[in-house]
């Protein structure tokens, strides 16, 4: 279900809390399997709430459903620096800030002020600075069950040339190492401390290994892209033979970042 604005997320909240539904909040999708069974309760998307603003202050506000492009090409309009690092990490805002999305060299935590978040069980609008909320790599202690409406970022002026062509040399490189033209799941699994998943994947010869119609990228082993025709149990398949065979070789368990939900058929 589609919701376009913050007062029908409020209804939608409390038909499901007067049913004991559960209520689930899809952002664009990104770092999430979807089990061929399903999602048990309602599930919406934010794609209404989608503006992106400039405070007085210099900080850009978005709301959640907010793409990643849009976001980062008003910056680049408006002539603000700080958020080059998200050029190409595809999402929401919603979705970045849950997951603390980022890349080696900044994430989400490194530029949020504020987020603004909506507590579905109380029906009530919160807003939490940065320090009242707990970053780790590539996710976020929210309060249980709080859906984020909308966050700022600190960005500093300079002009909006000189700002897409730090985007264009951002996105060239991701494009470079990443199989961004192809349908995933992003990345497959955290980067254990000290070393990169997609290097031990590698290193255990899975790049290009195919099951049924997803296949590890041949262009990065961290990421699982639909070659044709790819189910949810294909996926799977992969990552545990991927977790398996670096376990075996390199003694490293490694930990999914993409978040598995639903249920089997």
């Amino acid at each position: 279900m589609r919701i376009d604005t913050r007062a029908e997320l409020e209804r939608v909240a409390a038909w499901c809390r007067a049913r004991a539904l559960p209520l689930f909040v899809l952002g664009g999708g990104f770092n999430l399997l979807v089990r061929e069974g399903g999602v048990r309760g309602v599930v919406v998307r934010l794609a209404g709430l989608r503006d992106v603003h400039l405070d007085a202050d210099g900080r850009v506000r978005a709301e959640a459903g907010a793409s990643h492009s849009a976001v980062t090409r008003f910056a680049a309009d408006q002539g603000r620096a700080g958020l080059e690092f998200a050029v190409g990490i595809p999402g929401t805002v919603g979705g970045w800030i849950a997951m603390n999305a980022g890349t080696r060299e900044r994430e989400m935590k490194d530029v949020v002020t504020s987020v603004e978040l909506f507590d579905p069980g109380q029906g009530r609008v919160v807003t939490r600075a940065r320090a009242e909320l707990r970053f780790h790599y590539r996710r976020t202690e929210l309060p249980s069950g709080g859906v984020v409406l909308a966050a700022a970022f600190a960005t500093s002026g300079d002009e909006p040339d000189a700002v897409r062509e730090r985007h264009k040399r951002h996105l060239a490189q991701r494009r470079a190492t990443q199989p961004v033209d192809q349908p995933s799941c992003g990345s497959v699994f955290v980067n254990p401390p000290g070393d990169f998943a997609g290097r031990l994947i590698e290193a255990a010869g899975l790049k290009g290994t195919r099951i049924g119609g997803a296949l590890i990228s041949p262009l990065h082993a961290n990421f699982i892209v639909n070659a044709g025709g790819a189910r949810t149990a294909d996926v799977l398949a992969l990552i545990e033979l991927a977790r398996a065979a670096v376990r075996e070789r390199s003694h490293v368990e490694l930990q999914t970042e993409v978040h598995v939900v639903g249920e089997d058929a």
